[in-house]
């Protein structure tokens, strides 16, 4: 019982969360149980394998706090899980979020594929979720065909090609019935809770006028617009009897492995399904409850939820505020299996390539560690930079744990309008990430992966020499092609690693990784055009202060000509000036 036996004897039957702790005080698990002392006592009374074997034999020490229901131990488990991110804990490997089709809830709407549902205000006039984004976009543009809704984001001032080819009404220049719209909108919400009729008798009127007059194109068209809708109602229709809404979870464990199967049923048709395989503790209960909290964290969560008898319903009840039921009979109950039968279907896909994976990653992080001579490394973060303008620099940081991207853990950075060259970007950005984890007393990570040679290795070091922080860096040193040919470490020894190996891939993943982050972030603030990216690399304004900005004065000018206490009023002093510096700084 790794001497534990006299403090195992002193901990409450009461529920709460506990911590497991390795040699260094480092928490690396967190759960919650009803019973404190029996779950604890759990880990060092049974024989092990796999992932929990690994876990207690890192296990130095641990620590509980008690609370007074178990809702209230869940709400601790997540909010602990959060703030130290514990390496035994679950890892999502597929953590995107799914599209969603949305009819905005505007005077002239407009219909869209979208994601990010969080932070919409208001969910009912959202469709979905579509894990095939393919299937949503084709949606989309099915109805934008055949119904003339607005199509621009923001109002033109002349009328435009959707106009003159009879795909929008002309909103910017002519007033329309509000009857006309409603009567639109009736029929597109129909549409997309599974009601195909008018549509389809739209098409087929359509086909038949396009036929009689010899518009042969545009009836093949029509024709194919006609098959596409019939074939994924037909693929998506189950035999309910009634328009259910709610999503369905089932799973199958085996060999420390668990597959989780989620069914996204709306109005009784199957939108989608969803399936993760995760490595498990054999806690099942409890790992899919943990699952299910992160997986909705990243998109609305329905108004019930369909599980097996032995996950903990009255929990994820109290937790979700929807209901959570187990059928016992009927198709639900037969679908509720089905669910099973997916789940087992893809685990005994996937297995063997996942423990080759698993062993490949494992083997890598081994030889890395005794390439460094580090008695721990699981964490890896890594940092690149871009400009725009040639001067306005913005940085990314991706993080991998265990050579898999954690991207609930990246970071975008705007840079101060003083920095000119890539290296001190680099400076600033390594300086305001591990500045933030001593003020808020933040996990650091076991390496730092460096995208460069000696130069950026040793801007590093400067930065954690400042901040009193000692942490293994390495430097990927690309070739005049472009191509990573050397590892360095922080003395700027060259590592002996073959480029054919594994670990020489994962590396490079990790650079091709944070390079593409920071290009992506680039990019995206560059299509939003001068005024928008002006106002994206400016540290201190995030998208509400950028929307007040826009909405008080329009345009690039007006901001530079406003005076200094106008803008103060939004942004406050400090911003102000460095937005002024960044105006300045473009118009040279």
């Amino acid at each position: 019982m790794k001497n534990f036996k006299e403090k195992l004897a002193l901990v409450p039957t009461k529920p709460g969360s506990y911590q497991m702790k390795n040699k260094d005080g480092v928490i690396i698990y967190v759960g919650k149980a009803k019973n404190l002392q029996r779950r604890l006592r759990s880990y060092f009374t049974r024989t092990l394998t796999g992932k929990t074997k690994l876990l207690v034999d890192e296990i130095e020490d641990f620590e509980y706090i008690v609370t007074s229901s178990e809702l209230e131990s869940l709400i601790l488990e997540i909010t602990l899980i959060k703030k130290y991110d514990p390496k035994y804990n679950i890892l999502l490997r597929d953590d995107k979020s799914y599209p969603y089709i949305e009819l905005t809830n505007e005077m002239y709407p407009t219909l869209k594929v979208v994601r990010n549902v969080k932070r919409k205000k208001n969910k009912n006039h959202l469709y979905g979720p579509y894990p095939n984004v393919s299937a949503a976009r084709k949606t989309v543009n099915i109805v934008n065909r055949l119904y003339p809704l607005r199509k621009c984001d923001k109002m033109k001032k002349e009328l435009c090609l959707y106009y003159h080819i009879h795909e929008c009404l002309g909103y910017c220049k002519k007033k329309i019935d509000k009857d006309i719209i409603d009567e639109m909108k009736k029929e597109i919400i129909s549409f997309l809770k599974g009601d195909a009729s008018i549509v389809t008798e739209k098409i087929e009127k359509e086909m038949t006028i396009a036929s009689d007059s010899m518009n042969y194109e545009r009836a093949l068209e029509l024709k194919n617009m006609l098959s596409d809708i019939n074939t994924t109602l037909r693929k998506q229709k189950i035999d309910l009897n009634k328009n259910y809404n709610f999503d369905l979870v089932n799973y199958y464990y085996e060999n420390n492995y668990l597959s989780i199967e989620i069914f996204f049923i709306r109005e009784g048709l199957l939108f989608g399904r969803h399936n993760e395989i995760i490595s498990s503790l054999g806690d099942i209960s409890s790992e899919v409850t943990e699952y299910l909290i992160k997986f909705y964290d990243k998109g609305i969560i329905p108004h019930e939820l369909l599980v097996p008898n032995e996950i903990e319903k009255e929990l994820l009840e109290d937790y979700f505020k929807v209901k959570v039921t187990s059928p016992q009979k009927g198709k639900l109950k037969n679908l509720l299996e089905l669910g099973y039968e997916n789940a087992k279907e893809q685990l005994e896909l996937q297995e063997e390539t996942l423990k080759k994976d698993d062993n490949e990653r494992r083997k890598a992080l081994e030889e890395l560690k005794n390439l460094l001579g580090l008695k721990e490394l699981r964490r890896m973060e890594s940092f690149d930079n871009s400009h725009l303008f040639g001067t306005f620099y913005v940085g990314g940081m991706v993080v991998f744990d265990d050579f898999l991207p954690n991207k609930d853990l990246y970071r975008k950075y705007k840079i101060s309008t003083e920095v000119k060259d890539d290296l001190n970007a680099m400076k600033e950005v390594i300086y305001r990430r591990y500045f933030k984890t001593l003020m808020n007393e933040m996990y650091t990570p076991d390496l730092i992966v460096m995208d460069g040679g000696k130069l950026q290795v040793s801007a590093c070091k400067e930065v954690l020499d400042s901040l009193g922080l000692k942490i293994p860096i390495i430097g990927l040193v690309k070739d005049k092609k472009h191509k990573t040919n050397q590892i360095i470490n922080e003395n700027y020894d060259i590592l002996e690693v073959d480029k054919d190996s594994k670990l020489f891939l994962f590396l490079t993943r990790i650079q091709e990784e944070v390079h593409r982050y920071a290009i992506t972030y680039h990019r995206n603030i560059k299509s939003k055009g001068a005024l928008s990216s002006i106002l994206d690399v400016v540290p201190g304004i995030g998208e509400v202060r950028k929307k007040e900005l826009l909405k008080k004065f329009g345009s690039l000018k007006k901001i530079k000509e406003a005076p200094m206490e106008d803008l103060a009023t939004i942004v406050g002093t400090d911003i102000a000036k460095n937005l002024k510096k960044h105006l300045e700084e473009k118009e040279k």
